[in-house]
Order: C-alpha cells, then sequence, then structure tokens
C-alpha cells in the first residue's frame, strides 16, 4: 500500500510540475489559453505522468506491465493526433511544437525506466538522451541555437517509444526485444548527432537575441527543475525517516526548523559572510545525507541503522557479495554507483543551500516575509503539537536529533570495546576441566551451518515446504535410527555478517558487530572447536565457498585444517554467490574425513551456502552416486534461473528463498543418511534470519538448531534442555540466546561443569 500511495505521488507531482511549467509558458508566450492541440498535448503528458506512476510501482517489484502498456499506447497514439489538430486548425505554435517535444521526451524517460529492470540500466541513456541534450545547451551556448523542422524527429520519437512499449510489455523473445532496443538508440544517436552537428556547423552565426529566444522555454524548465531539485533534497536529508518501510507520502508533510533558522541566518549575516554561512550548514547537511543513506542500505539488510564504529568493514563484504552473486561487471557498476552517489552527498546539499541563500536574500522583503511566515507556522505547530494525517508530527528538528543519536552511537560502541573486553577474560573454560567432553567420546561431531535459516522459513502458510521436508526427514533419520532434538537460538545478527554468529556460537560471548568480531580473534578465548582439539579430537574447517586463506581458523578458533572449495576437487559450475552446491559438499566432506580409516574422532564446522542470497541460480539434489566431480551441475546451471531474472520481480524472492532453505536441508538430511553411524552427531542450525525482503523489518532474529544422534545417550545428556522431538521446533520450543549454546553444550558433555 505505502509504494502505491507513493508512486501516485510522484505521478501527481509530475502532473502539478507539468501544468505549472505550461501555465508560464503560457504567460511568456503572450497567449491567453491552450489552443486545441495543445489540449490533445496535455492529455498525453498526464497519460505520461500516470505512465510514471505506474513504472515506480513496477520497479518496486509490483507486476504492472499491462496497466503501463494500457496507458502508454494510447500516450503513443495521440502523438500523432495534435499535429493533425494543430494544422487543420491553424494553431501550430512555437510554445506547442516544444510542448509536444517536452511531452514525447518525457515519456521515452519513463518508459526507459520502466524497461531497465528487465533489460538493463544502460536502456536509460536513450530515455536521458533529450536532458543531456539541454544540459549541455548550459554549457555550450552554441548548442541553444533554433533547430530547422525535421520531421524525422518525431519518426524517431515514436519508433523509440514503439519499441520500448513492446520492451515493457516483454511478449518478444529477449534476443529480438534486445536487438530492438539497440535499433532504437542507435535511432536516437543518429538524430541527435545531426542535431548537434547542424548547431556546430552555424555557430558563428548564433546571434544573442536568437539564442535568448530559443532558450526561453528551456531556461523557464531549468529554473523550475533547479528550484524542485534544491528544495526536494533539503527536504529529504531533514525530514526523511531512515527506513526504507517508512518512506510514505505523510512522512515528507513535516517543517524542519533548521530550514528557518537558516533563513533567518542568511538575513542577519552580513553579504561578506554568506559564503561560510552557506558551506558550514552545506556540509553539515551533506553529513545528514550520507548517513541517512547509509542507514537506508542497512535498515534494508540488516534491520538497524548504519554505525560508523562498527560498520565501516561491512561495505568491503558488500563489495564482494555483489562481485560473487552477480559477477565482477555488477561489482565495478557498484563502486561507479558508490562514486556517483558520494559525489551527489558531497557536492548536492551545499549546492542545495547555496540556491535557498540566493533566493532568500535576492528580495530581502519577501525572504523576511518568507522566513517569518514559517517561523509562525512551526512555532504553532510545536506548541499545539499538531500531527498530519500519517501520525507524524509536522514540527520536527530533523538535523540536530539524528547527529546527536550518531554521535551517542559511536561514544556507545567504544565504550563497549572496553566491556567486550573485560568480558572476554570472564572464561570459565579456559583451562581443561575434569573429564572434558567424555560424554561424546570417539563421536564425530559436525556443526552445520544452514545460511540463512530463520525462524521466517518455518512460519506462515507459504513455509509449509519448508516444514514438509523437516518433518518427513524426521522420519527417514528415524528411520535409520536416529533422534533428533530442536530448539531456537537468537542470533546476534540479521540480514548477513554470518561470521558474527559463527564465532558467537562457538566462542560462547555475544559478538554482534565487526568490533567486537576483531576484538574477540585478538584473544585466546577458548571455541568449541579448540576445546575439541584439547581433548584428543581432530578438527576441520569446511568453508567451501571462502576465496583465499582464513587464517583465523587456525590461529583463533583453533582448527586443524580448514578446508575451501577448491581442496573439494569440484569439478562443477559455481551457483552465484555458493562456489558448490550443499550436497556435493557435504558429500565430499564425509569422503575425505569420515572413512573408517580415520585415526582418531572428528570434530567440524560446515558452512553450507546454497541457500545464501540472493537465491538464484539455485542447484536441486541429485542421485548419490552421481554426484562424482560434480559435472552433473553444469546441466542444471544452464536452466536455472539467474539472480538479475529473479529480482525483477522481489514477489518471487521469498519463494526461491524457501526453496533454497529446502534444498539445503535435504543435503543435511542426505548427508545424515549416507553417513548412518553409531558414532555421528549433528548439530545443524542457522546463522541468521534471511534479509527484510524474506523477514520483513522489525523481525525476530531466532534461527532454528537441531541436535541430531543414533546413541540414545547422547540425547539423555541434553533432555534437561526441553528441546522439542523431531528437525522441526515448534512454538513453544525453548529460545536460548546463541552466546549461551558453547557453555550449555560444554557442560552437557563434560564430566564436571564449571
Amino acid at each position: 500500500m505505502t509504494v502505491v500511495l507513493g508512486s501516485w505521488g510522484v505521478g501527481l507531482g509530475c502532473g502539478a510540475v507539468l501544468i505549472a511549467l505550461l501555465r508560464r509558458g503560457l504567460g511568456r508566450a503572450w497567449l491567453a489559453r491552450l489552443g486545441p492541440a495543445d489540449v490533445v498535448t496535455l492529455v498525453r503528458g498526464l497519460m505520461a505522468c500516470a505512465v510514471a506512476a505506474l513504472t515506480v510501482q513496477l520497479v518496486m517489484g509490483h507486476d504492472v506491465r499491462v496497466a503501463v502498456v494500457a496507458v502508454a499506447v494510447p500516450g503513443l497514439a495521440l502523438d500523432g493526433v495534435d499535429g493533425w489538430v494543430a494544422r487543420r486548425t491553424s494553431t501550430v505554435t512555437a510554445l506547442g511544437a516544444r510542448f509536444d517535444g517536452e511531452v514525447d521526451a518525457f515519456l521515452i524517460l519513463v518508459l526507459s525506466v520502466a524497461a531497465a529492470p528487465t533489460f538493463g540500466w544502460w536502456v536509460l541513456t536513450g530515455g536521458l538522451a533529450r536532458y543531456a541534450f539541454g544540459v549541455a545547451g548550459w554549457v555550450a551556448p552554441w548548442m541553444q541555437g533554433a533547430l530547422e523542422f525535421r520531421y524525422w524527429r518525431k519518426v524517431v520519437a515514436a519508433a523509440v517509444g514503439i519499441v520500448l512499449v513492446v520492451a515493457v510489455a516483454d511478449v518478444l523473445p529477449r534476443g529480438v526485444a534486445l536487438g530492438a532496443l539497440v535499433g532504437a538508440h542507435v535511432l536516437l544517436a543518429e538524430s541527435f548527432g545531426r542535431d548537434v552537428w547542424s548547431l556546430w556547423r552555424g555557430r558563428a552565426g548564433v546571434a544573442r537575441e536568437v539564442v535568448g529566444s530559443a532558450t526561453r522555454w528551456g531556461g523557464l524548465a531549468r529554473s523550475a527543475v533547479v528550484g524542485v531539485v534544491a528544495v526536494a533534497l533539503l527536504w529529504f536529508v531533514l525530514v526523511a525517516p531512515n527506513q526504507l518501510n517508512r518512506l510514505t507520502p505523510g512522512s515528507f508533510l513535516r517543517m524542519p526548523v533548521e530550514i528557518v533558522a537558516f533563513g533567518a541566518l542568511v538575513l542577519v549575516v552580513p553579504a561578506r559572510l554568506h559564503r561560510v554561512v552557506v558551506a558550514v550548514p552545506g556540509m553539515v547537511v551533506s553529513v545528514v545525507l550520507l548517513f541517512k543513506v547509509l542507514d537506508l542500505g542497512a535498515f534494508a539488510v540488516l534491520d538497524r541503522p548504519f554505525n560508523l564504529v562498527t560498520d565501516v568493514g561491512l561495505l568491503g563484504s558488500g563489495w564482494a557479495f555483489v562481485r560473487d552473486s552477480w559477477g565482477p561487471w555488477a561489482a565495478v557498476g557498484s563502486i561507479v554507483a558508490v562514486l556517483l552517489v558520494l559525489a551527489v552527498v558531497i557536492v548536492g546539499p551545499v549546492w542545495a543551500v547555496g540556491r535557498m541563500a540566493r533566493v532568500v536574500v535576492r528580495d530581502r522583503r519577501r525572504g523576511v516575509r518568507g522566513v517569518v511566515i514559517l517561523a509562525a507556522v512551526w512555532a504553532l505547530g510545536a506548541v499545539t503539537g499538531l500531527q498530519s494525517a500519517a501520525g507524524a508530527t509536522v514540527s520536527v528538528s530533523g538535523a540536530v536529533p539524528y547527529v546527536a543519536g550518531k554521535v551517542r552511537a559511536a561514544e556507545t560502541a567504544y565504550r563497549d570495546r572496553v566491556v567486550f573486553r573485560q568480558a572476554i577474560g570472564v572464561d570459565p573454560y579456559r583451562t581443561p576441566v575434569p573429564g572434558e567432553l567424555d560424554g561424546l567420546e570417539g563421536k564425530d561431531v559436525v556443526v552445520v551451518f544452514v545460511e540463512s535459516y530463520g525462524r521466517v522459513a518455518l512460519e506462515g502458510a507459504e513455509s509449509q515446504p519448508v516444514r514438509t521436508v523437516l518433518d518427513s526427514g524426521t522420519q527417514q533419520l528415524r528411520s535409520l535410527g536416529f533422534e533428533a532434538r530442536s530448539g531456537y537460538l537468537t542470533s546476534t545478527t540479521f540480514g548477513g555478517s554470518s561470521w558474527l554468529a559463527h564465532s558467537t556460537l562457538l566462542s560462547g560471548l555475544a559478538v554482534s558487530d565487526q568490533s567486537r568480531y576483531d576484538l574477540l580473534l585478538s584473544s585466546d578465548r577458548t571455541t568449541l572447536a579448540s576445546a575439541f582439539s584439547r581433548a584428543g579430537w581432530r578438527t576441520v574447517a569446511l568453508m567451501p565457498s571462502t576465496r583465499g586463506d582464513w587464517p583465523e581458523g587456525q590461529v583463533f578458533y583453533g582448527f586443524d585444517e580448514v578446508l575451501t572449495g577448491s581442496e573439494l576437487r569440484y569439478a562443477g559450475p559455481r551457483f552465484g554467490f555458493s562456489a558448490v552446491p550443499d550436497q556435493f559438499a557435504l558429500s565430499a566432506f564425509g569422503e575425505m574425513e569420515l572413512g573408517d580409516t580415520r585415526p582418531r574422532p572428528v570434530m567440524a564446522q560446515v558452512e553450507l551456502t546454497s541457500s545464501h542470497g540472493p537465491w538464484a541460480p539455485l542447484p536441486t539434489m541429485v542421485s548419490p552416486s552421481a554426484l562424482g566431480d560434480g559435472s552433473v551441475f553444469n546441466g542444471q546451471l544452464e536452466k536455472a534461473t539467474t539472480a538479475a531474472e529473479l529480482w525483477r520481480d522481489r514477489s518471487a524472492v521469498p519463494a526461491a528463498f524457501r526453496e533454497s532453505i529446502v534444498y539445503s536441508l535435504s543435503s543435511v538430511i542426505s548427508f545424515a543418511e549416507q553417513e548412518a553411524d553409531d558414532d555421528l552427531v549433528l548439530v545443524v542450525l542457522g546463522d541468521h534470519q534471511p534479509a527484510t525482503i524474506i523477514s520483513g523489518f522489525d523481525g525476530k532474529r531466532d534461527v532454528p538448531v537441531s541436535v541430531i544422534a543414533r546413541d540414545p545417550k547422547v540425547m539423555e545428556r541434553i533432555a534437561s534442555w526441553g528441546w522439542q522431538d523431531g528437525l522441526r521446533p515448534g512454538e513453544g520450543s525453548p529460545v536460548w540466546p546463541m552466546a549461551d549454546f558453547r557453555d550449555r553444550f560444554l557442560g552437557a558433555f563434560g564430566g564436571v561443569a564449571p
């Protein structure tokens, strides 16, 4: 509902700007009213605004292609009507011709945005061509000269519009549609190229008055657009929430006191100090904008705000995720996008503040009047507690509390380092205790982390496939003599940063951010791996999707060996982020580490990544006898949905997530069947809930956890935990902090609990 309201807010805003520009144009052209042809063009323009509203919904994941096409086709068809009406009624005007061209350009821009998610954002170059041409005229005056009428321009505009509509409808084979789009861009390049060449040849004869006449409409549009952009940017920075789910039209119906204070400051300060007055607030607003952009990204994935002290290192991890999931070109594109955003963040607010300052001081009388009115409105709202229809307070102080909150969060993070360093030193298992891990003597203990396996995977009607595989898996394993007990652990992370959950489980400390993680790795804290190692187990970490070395595995965690994808001798394809399908990774691990010739029992941590976002492409289960070297997965990749295809329709992502969880859990169950042994103990759990697109905002952080074993003595040791029978925890299953697991596990299977 929020997306729909916001999209139609965009459409209404476009319509308001269109009508305002048209009224100004009529006044400057000394015309009393619209001609009949202009009315037709206005209808086309309003249709383009409706297409803009629908395009916002389309880009946000709502499948409204039919509606876009239904509105765009009449808009394109009317393009041939307004000119005919103008000629038949002898009402051809320069204003009407310019109006017609601008509506064509806007409709092409909107349609290119609608087609971009399906065919790539390069399609936007066609939609932006007209506006790039206009901006070039601001820089090169010779491009502001008058152009001769060419009917070919109308033909190109119509052809490009038709191609874009067909592309949005997605009714042609992808290759044919892509070829048509390339052809349309070639036509645009030829048309604009010819105009540029014509203006260049006539640059010497462009008189000042001709340039002024030709750019009258352009100056009007530029002034309006610049003003709207400046106000919108400052308004967004000062009043917009830092969470996507709270970005509603009502959230902008507030007045920030900073605008009133800045206007008053400009009027009071001498003119010679205006540069300082503009620069300092501009830089403050730039900082606020930077943090809000980072917060929007952090909330969208991690459901929490960005912290400058603890989260800077996540930016590199985010880049690596894009590289591994969508490929190197997407990673390069993400860097370019980040640099562009930084440029806007640094330059935009300073420019917007300067623009507002010029407006205030240009006419001091009106400036004083405006500031006084705004101050009175703000004060009235503050005193009365006036609220908008959305329940938001109208009079707000937008930037100051936000910046103060960020400063407090940074201070808290710094103080937390001291507290956490002290907690590291309090370790009841720093030294061996009598009978340590005697309850697991001779057992192979495998801790399996299933990526993004959170509580949301088990809840709701749409999660029935996951519940089915768990229930059927319980019966399959029971037929082989296995029993399972399940509960929930509350992870220290959400949506990503899996290593924080891994370190929390193994160390017995709540590792909730990168700062804590770095402190932990520099300590000698006892982990589950190091406890098993000193008790005589061979300890192994299997990380099939890790690139490069992982020295922390041996230096801190205490693993005897770290196995990556290269050690598994996998010859199949990479499935997006996941380098090795879970089924193959577990099977290869079993062959390498759980054979009958092993000299001592094994304790292993296994990380399964097939259920890692973006949840496409996905492998499917094959017969264990057909796994071979993994080449069997080549055919699957060729038929699988790609990440780009999946994310074009965001509504399909949750189902793909659950499909990946079904695959990962099926791989674990198959592994247990293949390695069925009285000496096998499995601990299977999730690392964190999936991102907000699956879990929603303000979601729980609980993840399922199960202990699976054939030896009844193992289950007797954990009987007091109160966990539920089977692989699926129920609503009433206990929920522990993940940091409690290490001590409870070592206490349950040790001779003496400290």
